[in-house]
């Protein structure tokens, strides 16, 4: 009976110890020591349209010729349904567009990474990223295969934005005292971003390809927390008229809010008109997606739009 109560006291010793670490870890900053820091998170906007206007032709056709975006998409063979949505869709806008695969699927091309963790796929798709591509695009997108990305909205509002900066943007969430951008609604790096990314996943301590706490960190906070020890920050994306432009949700799910929320404006208070992405869709409603925004035009209707964005040379997106 003693050594059962000894046990029964020895197991809410440990339990309690355990529950004052966890507690403690929550508070303690990940990055550049433990002290106290200041809020680092920024709001970015995108120009508005007299920025653009403001702009002479040749400069704004210098701009529009100059960003780059090459896209990356995570992919497992169950997502085989939304990979085929993506590869038919939105992908073709990016100025290159890979898969890459957790394993070898025979029906479509991707670079293969040998691996279903998905913060180890990142690290490996970002690395073979840099190693590849460094000298040739700018900017950096990564999204899931349930992402829906408008490619042009995203050149758009990258449009005076220094890709030699260690720019981190799309849609901020705060877990603890880590600031980090949701996967869920795509993941922007510039090339200064994803050099200083390439150069810390070197260093395990900082940067460990499986993580180094007791719990694991979804590979979206793993990648705040590697960026942070480089000075890269995350930054909440926003229109002119401060309304997110990375979306997490689906336009469906996102209505719905707006209807129960603000139902006397749902339109204007649902999304952004610029918005660049939205997540969770299925493959059907990818296509009704492109159809929408690609095909369908409101007869008499113009947006005198200051900037064309032109597909990549022989590419056959719409």
């Amino acid at each position: 009976m003693l050594s059962e109560s000894s046990s029964f006291m020895k197991g809410v010793l440990l339990g309690g110890i355990f529950c004052v670490v966890v507690t403690l870890l929550g508070h303690v900053k990940i990055g550049h020591g433990t002290r106290a820091r200041h809020h680092e998170h920024h709001h970015i906007q995108a120009p508005n349209k007299e920025e653009v206007l403001n702009l002479s032709e040749d400069e704004r056709l210098e701009l529009s010729q100059s960003i780059r975006v090459y896209c990356i998409v995570l992919v497992k063979p169950k997502d085989i349904g939304h990979w085929a949505a993506v590869r038919e869709t939105w992908s073709k806008h990016c100025d290159k567009a890979e898969f890459y695969s957790s394993e070898n699927v025979k029906v479509f091309n991707a670079v293969v990474l040998n691996t279903n963790d998905m913060w180890t796929m990142m690290r490996k798709a970002y690395k073979i990223t840099y190693e590849r591509y460094k000298d040739e695009f700018n900017w950096f997108f990564l999204a899931y295969p349930t992402t829906f990305a408008i490619i042009e909205n995203l050149k758009y509002f990258l449009l005076k934005k220094d890709p030699a900066q260690p720019f981190y943007i799309g849609h901020t969430m705060k877990s603890g005292d880590l600031e980090y951008v949701d996967g869920e609604g795509g993941i922007v790096l510039s090339i200064e971003s994803l050099r200083r990314l390439s150069r810390v996943f070197e260093d395990s301590d900082k940067c460990p390809e499986q993580g180094g706490m007791i719990w694991k960190l979804s590979e979206d906070k793993q990648l705040a927390v590697c960026l942070k020890y480089t000075g890269v920050i995350a930054e909440n994306a926003e229109d002119s008229e401060g309304k997110d432009v990375f979306n997490t949700k689906s336009v469906n799910a996102l209505i719905k809010e707006a209807m129960a929320s603000r139902p006397e404006q749902v339109v204007d208070g649902c999304c952004s008109d610029m918005a660049i992405t939205f997540n969770g869709l299925s493959p059907n409603h990818m296509h009704v997606m492109m159809y929408g925004v690609y095909r369908l035009r409101p007869y008499g209707h113009t947006y005198s739009d200051a900037l064309v964005f032109l597909p990549p040379a022989g590419s056959d997106n719409d």
